[in-house]
Order: C-alpha cells, then structure tokens, then sequence
C-alpha cells in the first residue's frame, strides 16, 4: 500500500476528470506549483499508483457493435489456458481478455461491425476451443455510465451529479480519416502525450492535431481523457457487482440510490446478463457486503439475487480496434 495525502488525491482526481489539461491549471485547482505537481505525479507513477494515461473512446460512435463473451473452463490445463487467451489476444477487435474470481472464469469484449462477423469470430474459436467450455453467455453490450471518482475525495456530497460521460449504441456513426485513427491509435493509452509529439507522429502541425482533437471530442468519439489508478496500492478494491431483480420496476430506484454513493465508479448496460451490473470501488469484500445487504434492506422485494466478482489479470485492454487502412 502507498501512502498519499489529501493533495495527491486532489491531483488523481482532477486527472481522471481531463489528464490533458497541464500541471499549471492541475496546480491552480489544488493549491500547488507546477514543479510540485509535476513532481508528484512522477512519483505516484513511480509507485504504481498511477498504471497509464488512457483516452475513453466510444466505438459506438465509429460504427461498431460490442459482444461480451463469458466463459466457465472445463478440462483446461495451463498450457491450453494460455492458448485460448493468446487466441483471444491476437484477435485485433478484441477491447479486453480477463481472467476472473467469480462464478465466471473469463471475460473477452470484442467490437464487430455487425453481428455476422461476431459469427465469423464465433465459429472459429468454437472449432478450435469448444471442448475445454463448459459453459458460455453471450451478451450484448448496450451503454455505460462513468462516475466521477468521488470515492478520492472526503466529504464527498451525495447530492451532486457525479456522471463524468456516458457512451451509447445510438445515434449515427461519425465518419473519420486516417490521420483521426491514427491520432485516437496514440493516444488510446497515451492521454497525456504532448501535442508537439503528436504532431511529429502524424506528419501534421500540432494545430492541426489540436484542432482534430476538439473534433472529435465535439463528434462525441472521445468521451474524456482519464487515468488508470491501481486501487490495491490506495487499500482499495474493485469489484464488479451484478444485481437480479424480481421486480424490474425498481431498477431505476436501485440505480438512483446507487449512482450518488462515491464508491460506485461504472454502471454497465447489457442485454442477456443481469438487470444492473456495477463496478464499486471499496476497501474490502466485508464493506461490498455491507453495500449488498443494505440494497437488499432498502429494496425489499426487488432483488433476486446479488452476486460479484473481482478481475484476477487483465491480458488485454485497448479501447481502440487494431483495424489497417
């Protein structure tokens, strides 16, 4: 665990609100000088507190539709297991490959531009791994809400509106060029990457990168600038909370109560899983337990069952497709 203070957190969450803004205007919002900014976001980068910069791209808005695949083993081995996951690696529409400590084994997110090369994919994969799955849910991915992380922050107020941006499958595709991929290509786990660099990359000036770049967060293509923290190094954890209902007009209400809480950093929208899939970030499994049993204290009656889960390793995450022009 690593130890940090009030400023620190002050400077995550105000990276996590738009890492592209400079450590002068970071510093003015937390009573700090730049040198001391930069300084410390050096150091928590150092201690593991800080993993990368990442860009929230929605695919969505680039045409594309996502499936979520998860998977139970049966009669795997290590050496198999390592080759389902590289198969799943290799594949350039996958978003993420996952291994979890859950009722399910393994999570992959892939994007397709329709559902008959989901089937292509599908097909394939079944005829070469099809014996070692002992169980498979298909779903499809729907929307997401993204929270502020308030959770860094004391004397959070309940009150306030905490959505940072959220990301649908309506709404027209946007069209973009080569140098628009390329540019969301470098930047995808590279937020902060200076404009000056970028423009060196792309063969372009950097107003131009400047000015692509406002484009396409006015297109809606970029959704927020964000950085990566690692939760165990703060003594925190995240889990993914997966909530049934017996009485689906209390999924508003279940929501609603929820959204406001400064632990609860994601809720994911899906058809073919749960009615509310959450992503709470808490000390431990006994507070998540805490958290699930005043749910079902304060909605009697609405809850079928609860059930979560805790990623064991991320093999892969990248928000963009690895697509060639």
């Amino acid at each position: 665990m690593v130890d940090i203070d009030l400023k620190d957190r002050k400077i995550l969450y105000e990276l996590d609100l738009d890492c592209r803004q400079s450590n002068t205007q970071i510093g003015k919002k937390v009573g700090l000088k730049k040198d001391v900014v930069s300084y410390r976001i050096k150091r928590m980068q150092e201690d593991g507190v800080i993993t990368n910069f990442w860009t929230a791209i929605n695919t969505f808005k680039l045409g594309y539709q996502v499936y979520r695949i998860y998977i139970n083993f049966q009669y795997v081995s290590s050496q198999i297991k390592e080759k389902i996951i590289q198969h799943f690696i290799s594949y350039r529409n996958v978003w993420a490959v996952i291994s979890l400590k859950a009722e399910i084994d393994f999570d992959v997110i892939v994007w397709v531009k329709d559902i008959y090369e989901f089937y292509q994919f599908w097909n394939k994969t079944l005829d070469e791994f099809e014996d070692y799955f002992a169980e498979v849910t298909i779903s499809v991915y729907v929307e997401a809400f993204n929270y502020m992380k308030s959770y860094l922050l004391p004397n959070h107020n309940e009150k306030e509106n905490r959505l940072l941006y959220q990301t649908t499958c309506s709404g027209k595709p946007v069209e973009i060029d080569k140098i628009d991929y390329e540019l969301l290509n470098e930047i995808a786990v590279n937020a902060r990457i200076p404009l000056i660099e970028l423009a060196k990359k792309l063969g372009i000036s950097s107003q131009a990168v400047n000015y692509r770049l406002n484009n396409l967060l006015k297109n809606g293509v970029i959704s927020a600038f964000r950085v990566n923290i690692d939760s165990s190094k703060l003594g925190l954890s995240l889990y993914k909370l997966d909530i049934y209902l017996k009485d689906h007009k209390q999924r508003a209400a279940i929501w609603n109560y929820l959204k406001e809480k400064p632990f609860c950093d994601t809720l994911n929208v899906a058809i073919g899983w749960c009615d509310l899939e959450f992503e709470l970030i808490v000390d431990n499994v006994d507070q998540l337990g805490k958290i699930m049993d005043d749910l079902y204290s304060k909605f009697p009656n609405a809850i079928k069952k609860q059930i979560f889960w805790i990623a064991e390793k991320v093999h892969k995450e990248r928000w963009l497709p690895e697509l060639d022009f």
